[in-house]
């Protein structure tokens, strides 16, 4: 039974819904501590989120139970403390997911999981929570709700700017956030300034040729794209595709390595990933596409450009260990660099991408 009987409820205790915090009325007959004002926002939950989390919820929201003795309470509560802390991670990185894939409506309940977890962990005056308050905005600005966007992100600032100890990652993604809202203001002046500054702190945190500092010349570049400076944006552009052109193929350099030793040691077969995870994939996909389709509309002009981000397309999905789409993009090279008359060492050098993924038997393909 899903719905709430208001006598059965202990006086004076609020049941609020999980996604809104209205009144509620209806209840998770799976874990029976998940509260929901309606049917609408409960298959929500469900769909983004409770599904995955539903039976780990029961430990956090129930009475911890007698303890004998203090050192026994005190394993209880760190365990209590372990729970939690991974499910802000997992709920974060789902929601990360969701964003990247452009799901944005996905991405609350999953982001408002973290924030409340983060909230029961930290306190409401905490840093910690500065990365939940991005998530809720990046997601409403998705879904083309600008103030509720502005108000997560002042309560982001706000307790950045209160905090003595927020590290360069967390400025990095606020400044990165707000230069979004910005974009979707069309306030490009700002947007650049908060973007440079996203670039300053993420280069402080990850250097200037991490993963991590380019999400903000991508979105540098897409500026300015828009205002038709196109040699700025395909220079960023350019810079993007060889961050991650670099970090794949050094990643697949070490995994072969790895690969030598395990066939060595142990006798295993070796599997390869992309050393990201649900969500950093989900962002290269995004990037990548994204700079593909900009490329394939000038191919005539500048082919090998085009040519080198179908590459990286090639390698990230043969170390994602999708063959199918490391193949396709791999065809789409080729074809592209015998229609233009390419030299034979980039023909031949795009082959041998396609024979090394062809020669792998990837058991997800």
């Amino acid at each position: 039974m899903n719905v709430i009987y208001p006598l059965a409820v202990p006086k004076g205790r609020r049941l609020c819904c999980e996604v809104c915090e209205a009144p509620a009325e209806r209840v998770c007959a799976a874990c029976t501590v998940t509260y929901y004002c309606g049917v609408v926002h409960q298959k929500a939950d469900w769909d983004s989120i409770h599904e995955k989390i539903c039976q780990l919820l029961i430990p956090l929201r129930t009475s911890m139970p007698f303890y004998n003795s203090e050192e026994e309470r005190q394993h209880g509560l760190q365990q209590l403390r372990q729970r939690q802390k991974y499910l802000i991670e997992f709920c974060y990185t789902v929601a990360q997911k969701y964003l990247f894939e452009g799901k944005h409506e996905d991405a609350v309940p999953a982001a408002l999981h973290s924030l409340r977890f983060r909230v029961n962990l930290y306190g409401l005056s905490s840093v910690e929570l500065v990365p939940a308050y991005l998530l809720l905005a990046e997601a409403s600005l998705g879904l083309g709700r600008i103030i509720q966007a502005e108000e997560y992100l002042f309560q982001a600032q706000w307790t950045v700017l209160k905090s003595t100890d927020c590290s360069n990652a967390t400025h990095s993604l606020l400044h990165r956030n707000l230069g979004l809202l910005y974009i979707a203001k069309k306030n490009y002046e700002e947007a650049r300034y908060h973007l440079a500054n996203d670039i300053y702190f993420a280069s402080c945190a990850f250097g200037t040729e991490d993963i991590r500092t380019s999400g903000g010349y991508f979105h540098l570049a897409n500026i300015f794209y828009d205002l038709k400076k196109l040699d700025l944006a395909d220079t960023l552009y350019t810079k993007v595709s060889e961050i991650w052109d670099a970090y794949l193929n050094n990643h697949y350099q070490v995994l072969s390595q790895a690969h030598t030793q395990q066939m060595d040691l142990l006798g295993k077969l070796f599997e390869n990933d992309t050393g990201l995870d649900e969500a950093q994939e989900a962002e290269a996909i995004r990037i990548l596409t994204s700079i593909l389709k900009i490329r394939e509309s000038t191919a005539d002009k500048a082919p090998q450009k085009t040519i080198f981000v179908l590459k990286i397309l090639v390698m990230l999905y043969y170390l994602m260990m999708n063959s199918s789409k490391a193949q396709e993009y791999g065809m789409r090279a080729l074809n592209l660099a015998e229609e233009q008359q390419l030299d034979v060492h980039e023909q031949s050098t795009i082959r041998e991408l396609l024979s090394l993924i062809s020669t792998e038997d990837h058991p997800n393909t």
